[in-house]
C-alpha cells in the first residue's frame, strides 16, 4: 500500500464514487474532476480531511487542492480504475445534501451577503454619525443638505437591500442576475403598497405585502422569490428554442415569478407574522419575563427572516393605547450581543479576514446595525451567534421583570436610551434599567466567547493546511534560527495584485499560504531567490522552489493555464536543480495566454506560511524582476 493510498481512496469515495467521475486531470497543487453530479461529493467532510488543503468548484471543475504532491495523489486515484477520459454512464440525481437545515441556512445566508459586508459596514456607520447629527446638531443641522444627504446615504443600502441580495442569490442559484433584479425591482416599486389594498386579487388568489407594507429591507422574500425564479429559467431554458433564448427567458421567468411572489411570499409573510404576533401576545399576558427572555433571545433570528417587523405595529399600539410601550422594549439591546461577542473574537482570532470584517462590524452594532456582525462573523461562526441569542435572552428578560417602559419609538443602539426617559416625571429609572441591560448584554457575550473556541471561517481546518501537507509528506522544514527576516524578490515584471483580489478562491482565500499576486507585462519568470527546485509541473504553468533559507515558493503563472497543456510555456530548468537568484527558470508566450481567454496573473506564494511570524508584500504598485517583493519575518 502506498503513502497517499488511503487519501485517494477517501476522495474517490466522497466525490460520489468512480460511477460519478467523468474525468480527473492536476496541475501543481490540485485535483481537477469532472463530475456527473456534484452534489454527490461530500464536500464538507473533503475540506475538513487531512491531506487536504480545501475544494474548489469553478470552471466546470470539482477541483480538491492537495498541494506539492498532488502527481503522487493523482496516480493513486487513477490506480483506483479511474481513467483521465472515463466514459462513465450519467448517474442519476441525487437528492441527498449533506448538514442539518442550521448548517445549510447558515452557509447560505453567510454567502449571500459576503460579497457586500464591507458596504453594509459602511452604511451602519454613516446611519449611526446621521444619528449623531441629529442628536447633538439641532433642528439646524438635522435640515442642512449635508444631513439630508448623508441620511439618504446610510439609508439607501438597507431600504434597498433586496436589490443587492437579488444580484448574489442569483450567482448563488446560478440564473441571470438581470433576471433576478428585475424580480426586486417589482418588489420594491414605488408605491405599490398604497395600490395593493384589501381585496386586490390576481387570478383570484390575494395579492398581499408583508405587515411592514412593503419589501424594503427585507432579506427571506428576495432570496426566495429568485430561488423559485431560478428553478423556472432553467426550466424554460430546457425546451425554448435558442434563437428566442436572449429575450423570451427573462420575459417568460419573470411574467411568472413575479406574480407567484406577490400572491404567495406575501400571504405567506403576513400569515406566520400574525401567528408570531398572537404566540408574544399570549406569553407577554402570562409573564413579561418568560415574554422578555424568549423576544431578545430570538430577535436576531426573527430580523434575518424579516419577521421582526410584526413588533413595530404591536409596540406602536401599545404606546398610543397606554402611553407608553413595553412589548418592544426586549427588542431594543440585542445590538449589543454583537458588540461583546465581536470584541473576543477581534482579540482572539488569528484570522485577518475576520478583523478587516470584524472592525467595522463592531462600530456598526454600537449604532444598532448588526447586519454586518451577524452574517459576516457570528453567524458563520455559529457558536458565537448562539452565544449572542443566550446573552440576547438574559437581558430582555431582566428588562422584562422590572417592566422597563419606553416612551417614544427613537433610536437603536447608543442612541435608544432618551426614549426610556418619562416625559411626564423626568424620571431617569427606565434609562438606568436600558444601561444595567446593555452591561449584560456586553459582558455576557464577551464572556462567554472569550472562554470558547473562536471556530475559523476562512480556514476552517483547526491547524494552517500546509502543516498537514508537511506531516503527511513526511518533508523536514526548517529555518535558520539566527535570521530575522528573509527577502523574497519579484520573479516577474508587471503590475502588483492583493490576492484577495485573485478570481481563484484557493489562492483568494490563502488555502495555500500568505503572498501576493502579479499582473505580468513580460513574459519571463527568475529566481526570485536562491535555491532549490522542488517542484516543477511539466506543463511548464507552475514551480515550486524552496530557498536555502527554508521558505516555500509557489509560482503560479496564470488563474487555469494547466489547460494549456504547456503550449506557450518553455522550461530552463528541472525538478532538484540548484537555482541563484535573478536565473531564468521559465518564459511563457504572455499574449497567446491572454488571446485563449485565460487570466495571466501570477500568484507567488508563501506555501509553508506558519512557519514565519508574518508575511509582508510590498506596497509598490508594479515591479520589476529582481524589485523587493514580499518580507518573511521568522
Amino acid at each position: 500500500m502506498g503513502k497517499y493510498t488511503e487519501l485517494a481512496k477517501d476522495i474517490v469515495e466522497k466525490v460520489g464514487g468512480t460511477e460519478n467521475i467523468k474525468d480527473v486531470r492536476h496541475c501543481i497543487t490540485r485535483l481537477r474532476f469532472r463530475l456527473n453530479n456534484v452534489s454527490k461529493a461530500d464536500t464538507d467532510y473533503l475540506k475538513q480531511r487531512e491531506g487536504i488543503v480545501t475544494v474548489v468548484e469553478a470552471g466546470g471543475q470539482y477541483q480538491v487542492v492537495i498541494g506539492n504532491h498532488v502527481p503522487e495523489v493523482y496516480e493513486e486515484v487513477l490506480a483506483r480504475g479511474i481513467s483521465t477520459d472515463n466514459e462513465s454512464n450519467n448517474s442519476s440525481s441525487d437528492s441527498s445534501s449533506n448538514g442539518n437545515l442550521f448548517d445549510k441556512f447558515v452557509d447560505l445566508m453567510s454567502s449571500l451577503f459576503q460579497p457586500f459586508l464591507g458596504a453594509l459596514a459602511a452604511a451602519g456607520i454613516i446611519k449611526g454619525i446621521v444619528a449623531l447629527l441629529g442628536v447633538f446638531g439641532g433642528e439646524q443641522i438635522s435640515e442642512s443638505g449635508l444631513y439630508i444627504v448623508l441620511n439618504a446615504t446610510g439609508d439607501a443600502f438597507f431600504q434597498y437591500l433586496p436589490i443587492v441580495l437579488a444580484l448574489t442569490a442569483a450567482a448563488k442559484f446560478k440564473m441571470n442576475k438581470f433576471t433576478a433584479v428585475g424580480v426586486a425591482g417589482a418588489m420594491l416599486y414605488p408605491g405599490i403598497g398604497e395600490q395593493i389594498v384589501d381585496g386586490v386579487s390576481l387570478l383570484g388568489l390575494p395579492v398581499a405585502l408583508p405587515s411592514a407594507g412593503n419589501y424594503y429591507q427585507t432579506v427571506i422574500p428576495i432570496i426566495l422569490a429568485v430561488w423559485v425564479a431560478s428553478i423556472i429559467e432553467k426550466w424554460i431554458k430546457s425546451w425554448m428554442p435558442d434563437v428566442l433564448k436572449l429575450f423570451a427567458v427573462p420575459f417568460i421567468t419573470l411574467i411568472l415569478t413575479v406574480p407567484a411572489t406577490f400572491v404567495a411570499v406575501g400571504p405567506a409573510a403576513n400569515f406566520l407574522s400574525d401567528l408570531l404576533a398572537t404566540f408574544f401576545t399570549t406569553i407577554y399576558d402570562f409573564s413579561p419575563t418568560i415574554y422578555g427572555a424568549i423576544l431578545g433571545g430570538s430577535w436576531q433570528v426573527l430580523v434575518m427572516f424579516g419577521m421582526h417587523w410584526v413588533f413595530v405595529p404591536m409596540a406602536i399600539n401599545q404606546l398610543a393605547v397606554q402611553g407608553a410601550f413595553s412589548m418592544f422594549t426586549p427588542a431594543v439591546l440585542p445590538n449589543f450581543t454583537q458588540t461583546g461577542a465581536l470584541g473576543a473574537i477581534m482579540l482572539k482570532t488569528k484570522e485577518k479576514k475576520v478583523k478587516q470584517v470584524g472592525g467595522p462590524a463592531l462600530i456598526s452594532s454600537l449604532f444598532g446595525v448588526t447586519e454586518p456582525a451577524i452574517y459576516g462573523v457570528t453567524l458563520p461562526m455559529k457558536t458565537p451567534f448562539i452565544i449572542s441569542c443566550i446573552s440576547g435572552a438574559i437581558q430582555g428578560a431582566y428588562l422584562g421583570f422590572f417592566n422597563v417602559l419606553g416612551y417614544t419609538m427613537g433610536g437603536l443602539g447608543i442612541f435608544a436610551y432618551p426614549s426610556f426617559v418619562d416625559p411626564e416625571t423626568g424620571n431617569l429609572s427606565g434609562v438606568y434599567h436600558m444601561l444595567i441591560a446593555t452591561v449584560i448584554a456586553i459582558v455576557v457575550s464577551f464572556a462567554l466567547t472569550y472562554i470558547t473556541k473562536v471556530p475559523k471561517i476562512f480556514d476552517k481546518q483547526d491547524s494552517n493546511p500546509t502543516d498537514q501537507l508537511k506531516q503527511e509528506s513526511g518533508v523536514k522544514y526548517s529555518t535558520n534560527s539566527n535570521l530575522k527576516q528573509e527577502i523574497i524578490a519579484s520573479p516577474l515584471t508587471g503590475k502588483i495584485v492583493r490576492l484577495d483580489d485573485v478570481s481563484d478562491e484557493v489562492f483568494a482565500s490563502r488555502a495555500m499560504g500568505d503572498g501576493i499576486a502579479i499582473l505580468p507585462t513580460e513574459g519571463k519568470v527568475f529566481a526570485p531567490t536562491n535555491g532549490t527546485v522542488e517542484t516543477l509541473f511539466k506543463t511548464g504553468h507552475a514551480i515550486g522552489i524552496k530557498s536555502d533559507n527554508g521558505a516555500e515558493i509557489l509560482i503560479h503563472i496564470g488563474i487555469d493555464t494547466v489547460q494549456l497543456d504547456g503550449e506557450g510555456f518553455e522550461t530552463h530548468v528541472s525538478k532538484n536543480d540548484r537555482v541563484e537568484a535573478g536565473q531564468l527558470l521559465i518564459d511563457f508566450d504572455l499574449e497567446s495566454v491572454k488571446e485563449q481567454g485565460y487570466d495571466s496573473i501570477t500568484p507567488i506564494i508563501i506555501t509553508n506560511s506558519s512557519n514565519y511570524t508574518d508575511i509582508l508584500p510590498t506596497n509598490s504598485e508594479k515591479v520589476e524582476n529582481g524589485d523587493y517583493l514580499i518580507d518573511i519575518i521568522i
